[in-house]
């Protein structure tokens, strides 16, 4: 019996001391330089250090700090206080030409009166995408007071009211979203045609709108070479963490070249990479501006 305890424990010692060499040889090989990696204190201690230092650094790129305001606080323009109305109407297909007309007259009309603190950015039919779909959007500056305002003057608008009883009988459905404007984005201005337009929408997962906003906020220098960035916007109000990316082209060939195009840039590969990780979901139209819109 004693010497089965004894022989365990010899066995016991081997295994020890063989562990203790093996760990020493482990460390004089990952940390031959740094004595103070030697200890296991030390060792936790440089795992546990603050800030964007030490070794995680160098695994985990692209570190954020922690959020310390709201994402439509960090992201949006501090010189405007402009706010955003996007609008997707669903028409009944016999009724878009109709559709078109009325809605033309009481955009005009909105638009040129002083009194409306409103203005129209754009309008269009869908071409590819969601089919027999108008998106309108409107500007509002002065942000949310303004917005108040002019829903309070089209209360007691009695044309606007019948413009709208009108406009019911010719819509399946619609619905409407707030946005901001991406500070890095240009703002959206009239411009001459022709062009189509895209809408690329991104879903993206709660949280990470300050992350897709610090990597497009580098990389849309590379997406200005043929003036097709016409604005980016992220939600406030409906859907939650939508992005809209507005683009200008000539055609769709001329889509189809300058999306390539961006490819050969350094860097843009980077955004891609990194931002994909971001999206839930997303989505593209093709646009084709009606006859009043602004942006042609």
């Amino acid at each position: 019996m004693a010497t089965t305890v004894w022989s365990k424990g010899q066995m016991l010692f081997g295994y020890s001391s063989r562990l203790h060499r093996a760990t020493r040889v482990v460390e004089k090989r990952c940390f031959p330089e740094d004595t103070s990696y030697y200890s296991s204190h030390s060792l936790l201690q440089r795992f546990s250090e603050s800030g964007d230092k030490g070794w995680f650094r160098s695994v985990f790129a692209h570190k954020l700090d922690a959020r310390k305001d709201a994402h439509s606080n960090l992201l949006s323009k501090k010189e405007t206080s402009s706010l955003y109305k996007i609008q997707f109407h669903n028409v009944k297909p016999e009724c878009m030409e109709a559709y078109n007309s009325l809605e033309a007259e009481v955009q005009t009309r909105l638009h040129q009166d002083q009194d409306y603190p409103c203005e129209v950015v754009g309008s269009w039919n869908t071409w590819y995408g969601e089919q027999d779909q108008a998106v309108h959007l409107w500007r509002y500056r002065g942000g949310y007071p303004a917005l108040t305002e002019c829903l309070k003057k089209l209360n007691n608008d009695k044309a606007y009211f019948e413009f709208r009883k009108e406009r019911a009988k010719m819509l399946v459905s619609r619905r409407n979203q707030l946005l901001l404007e991406f500070s890095f984005w240009n703002e959206p201005v009239p411009r001459p045609g022709p062009n189509i337009y895209e809408m690329r929408t991104y879903f993206l997962k709660p949280g990470t709108m300050i992350e897709w906003g610090n990597h497009w906020a580098r990389a849309i220098m590379h997406r200005q070479e043929n003036n097709e960035a016409i604005g980016g916007f992220f939600s406030q109000i409906g859907d939650l963490y939508v992005v809209h990316h507005l683009w200008a082209y000539e055609s769709l060939q001329s889509r189809e070249d300058t999306r390539s195009s961006a490819w050969l840039k350094d860097g843009w590969d980077a955004n891609v990479y990194y931002t994909v990780p971001l999206i839930r979901s997303m989505e593209s139209r093709i646009m084709i501006p009606t006859k009043s819109s602004p942006l042609q």
